[in-house]
């Protein structure tokens, strides 16, 4: 079923005479008239409300780190690596302070690598089926939704097919309508025409009397 709004012409009786181009663009026209100024760009009403996307305090943080600071992304480069390297030591001669919060960093670092390496261990251990099962519960919902075009298109041209049966069998009908209303004004015309003849016919008649 297409998304789009269907022309003006597939909305046409099938045993009327085919409007000329000229009727056409007025039709259009005016059908162009009656449409909301965004019905060429707005979403089709049968597509559902996209999911709006809901991420963590700490993504948006990152999101708004990355935007506000404005620094260009070199080419062929993904992930930042040198967050993840172990801090530099510092200088021998750096006060206890300075060592305890480098230990810290280098703690925090260690832990945050060791919980990388086993998310990845376990990415790369089944992180395929995940994503086989993945895609087969997209296929089978693409299968649903063809069953479901399938459907709606039968139903479409059921109507269709009702509608075209409906004004044939009218056809015999209104042609036998048109034909006796043309009739009916032939011989209206023509009763007329003799009326105007047999008027002429007396006033000609006094004129010979008077004569």
């Amino acid at each position: 079923m297409p998304l789009t709004r269907p022309p003006p012409s597939s909305a046409l009786p099938f045993i009327d005479v085919a409007p000329s181009a000229d009727a056409m663009i007025a039709a259009q026209t005016l059908i162009q008239a009656e449409h909301p100024p965004d019905h060429s760009t707005a979403l089709h009403p049968s597509l559902p409300t996209a999911r709006a996307s809901r991420f963590s305090d700490l993504i948006e943080a990152e999101h708004t780190r990355l935007s506000s600071s404005g620094a260009a992304k070199e080419a062929k480069t993904g992930i930042d690596l040198s967050r993840y390297a172990p801090p530099d030591p510092p200088s021998p001669t750096a006060s206890n302070e300075t060592w305890t919060t480098a230990l810290q960093q280098a703690s925090t670092s260690a832990e945050y690598l060791a919980a990388r390496s086993v998310n990845l261990s376990l990415l790369e251990s089944y992180g395929r089926n995940a994503w086989l099962v993945g895609n087969s519960q997209l296929e089978n919902e693409l299968k649903r939704l063809e069953v479901e075009v399938e459907r709606v298109k039968l139903e479409q041209e059921a109507v269709e097919q009702a509608r075209r049966a409906g004004q044939g069998n009218a056809e015999g009908e209104l042609k036998g309508l048109e034909e006796g209303w043309r009739g009916g004004v032939g011989r209206m015309i023509e009763v007329l025409a003799a009326g105007e003849r047999v008027k002429g016919e007396i006033l000609e008649r006094r004129r010979s009397g008077a004569t």
